[in-house]
């Protein structure tokens, strides 16, 4: 009787693999609400933007050759992702690490891009406050450190994943952290994108 109410309670052998979708469904839920609710946030943001353009009382600048490069680099950044991505498939550890050191490199690359285009603002007198402030120096300063503030949970997903692709904690079959700092940062690449061409059409 006892030997089989231990095969009754036994797991099934597909009740690890059962476990490990419903942690990625969920994970990847979760991560899609944040997303979904920046997209909102940025989505209200832009839209003061145009309704402020509107009104008058508007400074247009030139924006600093600077941020096309950094516009480049971070488009390249969710390229050199996409290979720890094919990586991770391939249980390809030399090539995940790689690649991800490269786009945390080409990461921090485009802060400092950024942070020489605000420098380069604020000689300018394009500021986010003070008596030379105008509502279209602010805006575009409120979009530069917003988007600062999300990368920050870019970069640190980055690093979580450099480190744990040096424990080749990551493979073909458990790749979880690579598919969630992937969407997220393809996404801060896409925000970026938009944001770039909405204010150097919109000014």
């Amino acid at each position: 009787m006892k030997e089989t109410e231990e095969i009754k309670y036994k797991p099934s052998p597909d009740y690890k693999s059962d476990l490990e979708t419903a942690r990625k469904k969920s994970a990847k839920a979760l991560l899609w609400i944040g997303i979904i609710s920046m997209i909102m946030f940025w989505a209200g943001l832009t839209s003061a933007y145009v309704v402020r353009h509107d009104s008058g009382n508007w400074l247009v600048f030139k924006l600093p050759d600077i941020f096309f490069i950094s516009t480049a680099i971070i488009i390249l950044s969710s390229i050199t992702f996409l290979m720890v991505q094919n990586a991770a498939k391939k249980s390809n550890y030399q090539m995940m690490t790689l690649g991800t050191l490269i786009t945390l490199v080409l990461g921090f690359g485009f802060v400092y891009c950024q942070y020489l285009g605000w420098t380069e603002l604020t000689a300018k007198n394009v500021v986010f406050g003070g008596k030379y402030s105008n509502p279209s120096g602010s805006f575009f300063i409120l979009f530069i450190w917003a988007h600062w503030a999300h990368l920050a949970g870019g970069i640190i997903s980055l690093i979580v994943v450099l480190i744990n692709s040096l424990r080749k904690k990551y493979s073909a079959e458990n790749a979880l952290g690579i598919e969630l700092c992937a969407l997220y940062w393809h996404f801060l690449d896409l925000l970026w994108v938009y944001l770039f061409l909405f204010l150097y059409f919109i000014r």
